[in-house]
């Protein structure tokens, strides 16, 4: 079940034998059914979670009951509502499953002990920290400054397999606009093509 997972640390960090097997101890291996939920808002968010395979949602629901996407993770990403993770306090999103999942979770003191035992994981989630950070500011620029079109035409190009396995009211939800918006802007992107 650690394969993924290892393959993407290894991507920032080598880790030994040794220190693999010293990692796996310090995760819980999970699996949800498509539509199970992983985190409630109001909960307090007890796992940051690596997704081995599925696909998963954090989201939020407004006083009218819509749903407004934060993030979406499939196989090789990480899903948490990382503010109620460190800080104990209740989760501001809901987490679900799109497709059936395989999930990594591990707690905050296990993860606080990993990284002081294997320091190399330590530099793993600091590398995937400050991506976040670069990931989430060039998100906030898009959404600011893009038209709807712009916006949904670089999805397209950054991330095509979320317009294959994603339904497109789920896909509008996370650009912010509506699924009417998005099959417009299909539709003349396929009329100029």
């Amino acid at each position: 079940m650690f394969n993924l997972f290892f393959t993407h640390v290894q991507e920032k960090v080598l880790l030994s034998t040794a220190e693999q097997e010293l990692v796996k101890n310090y995760f819980i291996p999970k699996k949800l059914r498509k539509k199970q939920y992983l985190l409630q808002e109001g909960d307090v968010c007890k796992y940051l979670s690596f997704v081995e395979k599925g696909l998963l949602r954090s989201y939020n629901v407004d006083d009218k009951g819509l749903e407004h996407m934060i993030q979406f993770a499939w196989e090789g990403w990480w899903i948490a509502d990382t503010y109620s993770f460190l800080s104990g306090e209740s989760a501001a999103y809901n987490i679900d499953a799109i497709e059936d999942a395989e999930l990594l979770m591990i707690t905050l003191p296990h993860f606080e002990e990993m990284t002081l035992k294997v320091p190399k994981m330590e530099r793993y989630f600091r590398i995937l920290f400050q991506n976040n950070i670069i990931a989430k500011e060039r998100r906030l620029i898009s959404s600011n400054t893009y038209s709807a079109e712009e916006k949904y035409t670089k999805l397209a190009e950054t991330q095509p397999q979320l317009i294959q396995r994603i339904p497109q009211n789920l896909i509008a939800s996370y650009l912010g606009i509506t699924p009417e918006t998005l099959s417009r802007i299909r539709k003349n992107i396929t009329l100029k093509k």
